[in-house]
């Protein structure tokens, strides 16, 4: 079976995962993991629909370095405060977003679905990992692709929103977690300074899809230890490893003057 006749199937179930959805047959979903039986070398074999994991060109994370100077348009956040809803879902802490903040990216725009956290950092800089990497999920309004932004965190100054996020996160995997009293604003996840890379690329978890434009800032965001240790505990490995860039190349924006 040939990658592009995996794509629709592919898309819509990555669409409903990203949305917070629950899928119809999920506890019929193959097993997945990050260590053991189910570890990102074996993804590609574990289903068809994740076939993508193993023969895929263009698979997430990558390292970045060598990237290319392009004058890259800033991109234009559009957040607000909103009520957090989390959720375990056994390989990551998840905060799922209603309707409302939202992205503007080359000319289009990109819907907050989610965000979540990986640790170590999925992408590397350099060869180097950052202690945890943030991933804000947003679906195009016209095209349906998806746009991540990634930002490192790194240890420094505790986080507000984060220490929100884990003041309420389940410690086991279970339903979605609501607090509606709990209103934050996820724009103090991104640095001060937007510049950013830029490739093409595909989600870091089953089926792989390759849908995604990736956006990862080159400032990271700092996080107390504390905040680092706490997910640690409950996740002390949920990152892919980098991938074979391949043909692809990486876009760097130029700072603003």
């Amino acid at each position: 079976m040939k990658l592009n006749r995996l794509s629709l199937t592919a898309m819509a179930v990555a669409a409903g995962l990203f949305a917070g959805r629950a899928i119809a047959d999920d506890h019929a979903a193959p097993h997945w993991s990050y260590e053991g039986h189910g570890n990102p070398a074996e993804w590609g074999q574990l289903s068809n629909s994740y076939e993508a994991c193993g023969v895929g060109k263009d698979q997430s994370p990558i390292d970045l370095r060598d990237a290319r100077p392009a004058q890259l348009a800033p991109i234009e956040i559009h957040y607000h405060p909103l009520p957090l809803a989390i959720v375990n879902n056994g390989h990551t802490i998840q905060v799922n977003l209603p309707p409302g903040n939202y992205i503007t990216f080359e000319g289009e725009r990109y819907d907050l679905l989610q965000y979540h956290f990986h640790t170590p950092s999925e992408h590397t800089f350099n060869g180097k990992p950052a202690p945890l990497e943030l991933h804000l999920v947003h679906k195009g309004a016209q095209s349906g692709k998806l746009t991540v932004l990634g930002v490192a965190l790194v240890a420094g100054e505790a986080n507000p929103v984060v220490q929100a996020v884990w003041n309420i996160a389940p410690t086991a995997a279970g339903p979605v977690k609501e607090a509606p009293l709990t209103l934050v604003d996820p724009t103090a996840l991104l640095p001060a300074q937007r510049a950013y890379y830029r490739y093409e690329g595909s989600l870091t978890t089953p089926p792989c899809t390759e849908i995604v434009h990736w956006v990862v800032f080159k400032q990271p965001v700092t996080i107390s230890l504390p905040q680092i240790d706490t997910f640690a505990k409950l996740f002390p490995h949920n990152a892919r490893p980098v991938q074979p860039i391949n043909r692809r190349f990486i876009l760097e924006s130029q700072p603003s003057h």
